[in-house]
């Protein structure tokens, strides 16, 4: 064993019922709560981040390619199924899928209430992976059913349950819906499923129907659509592929991104992580603060057993790496409790949702936690780098006690 390893480790050991013992004890702990509250930090926020951004692409794609028309910015003009957009976007490797979708304004009428709303017509190549969480009621639209099919499209709708409740409707209930065009031109829906995803901008006034229904009420022939949803492999290629789109597009042709359609929900996104660094940087300078206060009340406690040290020959750099390790031990030692705190913690968020939200202000009803193991791992590795410089810091004051003065201090 090293020398400084010995000394260190005698230096431990001696120390219980001493003063240091209880100042080691808040140093532990200055670290273990830092790293906790770092790990629960990071995973709260992953999860409002992912939860978040889930609910969003449900109905907002990452890129909408599409031609609006003149009159209403909520529906779109047609597009033709084989364009130079469907040819050129399997040349993009980032791009993981794209499906065709189309838009149509009008009101919900039932005998009692009417409501607008907009009509969003998906196809066979819609995927609903994501959609079925939020689905709450009923099932999903069946294209494919005869006994659903009229005139070529399905005549079933899913509506969120804020209209339902307006509306008063319920499963297996018909609605008949008018669409907002010269003449008004009306269609009993029949509702076969209700969603939730607790964000007004898509329950308020959002249904789900058939692409076949707004193609018939457009008078659009089938091969025509109203928008291609792009979704990427990672989000974060966003404004490249974007960019790299805009030049290929013909004239006549927009593109627009999900964050300029949605731009308050990821601002607010970005400011959450500002909001997270800044808090954590004041959690790590309390916990190195205190690393730096502890470790210097050890050395003052010591300063004895530093002047012998002295005497019998010892360099400073070699006494320096006594505290040294003195202090990384309590930094190991509030690793360990730290991590084991933080993720007993989130675990107990993520299986029995102690702590509820209210769905109004943060889209979601429960706390959400995200398991990132690398950024977990680079907490600690950063804990570790910035604790072991700031742990030079106090080691430098050995270089400045005399050996005789250090021999006849007084504790």
């Amino acid at each position: 064993m090293q020398f400084p390893s010995f000394i260190a480790k005698r230096i431990r050991h001696n120390e219980a019922g001493s003063f240091s013992a209880t100042v080691s004890r808040i140093g532990v702990a200055s670290i273990a709560i830092g790293i906790s509250v770092g790990i629960i930090a990071f995973a709260v926020l992953l999860g409002f981040k992912q939860t978040i951004q889930q609910k969003i692409f449900l109905f907002g794609a990452h890129i909408n390619i599409n031609s609006y028309s003149q009159g209403n910015s909520y529906e779109e003009g047609p597009m033709p199924v084989l364009n130079p957009v469907s040819i050129a976007l399997p040349q993009i490797p980032e791009i993981k899928r794209w499906q065709t979708v189309a838009h149509k304004s009008g009101i919900l009428k039932t005998p009692e209430e009417i409501k607008g709303v907009i009509l969003k017509g998906v196809g066979k190549d819609y995927d609903w992976q994501t959609f079925r969480s939020s689905l709450k009621q009923g099932r999903l639209i069946s294209h494919t059913d005869s006994s659903s099919i009229k005139y070529g499209y399905s005549s079933e709708i899913l509506i969120s349950r804020k209209i339902a409740a307006e509306l008063r409707l319920k499963i297996g209930d018909d609605v008949i819906m008018y669409s907002l065009q010269n003449p008004p031109r009306p269609r009993k829906l029949t509702i076969c499923g209700i969603y939730d995803t607790q964000m007004e901008e898509f329950d308020n006034n959002l249904i789900i129907g058939d692409l076949g229904l707004v193609q018939r009420l457009n008078g659009w022939g089938k091969d025509s659509v109203g928008t291609y949803e792009i979704y990427l492999k990672d989000f974060r290629d966003l404004d490249r592929i974007a960019n790299q789109l805009r030049t290929t597009l013909p004239p006549g042709i927009f593109l627009q991104k999900v964050t300029s359609t949605y731009p308050q929900i990821f601002d607010w996104l970005i400011l959450l992580d500002r909001n997270t660094a800044v808090f954590l940087t004041l959690i790590l300078f309390v916990a190195c603060f205190n690393m730096i206060s502890i470790l210097l009340v050890m050395i003052m406690e010591r300063t004895p057993l530093i002047g012998l040290l002295k005497t019998l020959g010892s360099p400073n750099s070699q006494i320096r790496r006594v505290f040294f390790r003195v202090g990384l031990y309590m930094v190991r030692r509030g690793l360990i409790i730290g991590n084991i705190t933080g993720l007993l913690l989130c675990w107990l968020q993520y299986q029995f949702k102690l702590i509820p939200l209210d769905p109004v202000n943060y889209y979601m009803d429960t706390v959400p936690i995200v398991f990132d193991w690398p950024i977990f791992l680079s907490v600690n590795i950063a804990t570790v780098v910035i604790s072991g410089l700031i742990l030079l810091i106090p080691t430098l004051i050995i270089t400045k006690i005399q050996p005789i003065k250090a021999l006849l201090f007084k504790k």
